[in-house]
């Protein structure tokens, strides 16, 4: 689940006011390249590209 993810990064009890936006944003694409068992081992990066683009067609 995404808050096991994020805990990963950022401890419970951690100083949020403390993050950059910087940092936040390294985080965030370290997850969305995460290959998930739900999306059958794609990124969650690779499965957004593949509706983005069947969109417009």
């Amino acid at each position: 689940n995404t808050n096991g993810l994020l805990r990963q990064y950022f401890p419970k009890g951690g100083d949020f006011s403390k993050l950059t936006v910087e940092a936040v944003s390294r985080v965030v694409t370290k997850i969305n390249l995460r290959p998930r068992k739900r999306l059958g081992w794609k990124t969650p990066y690779e499965v957004y590209a593949g509706v983005s683009v069947a969109l417009m067609c």
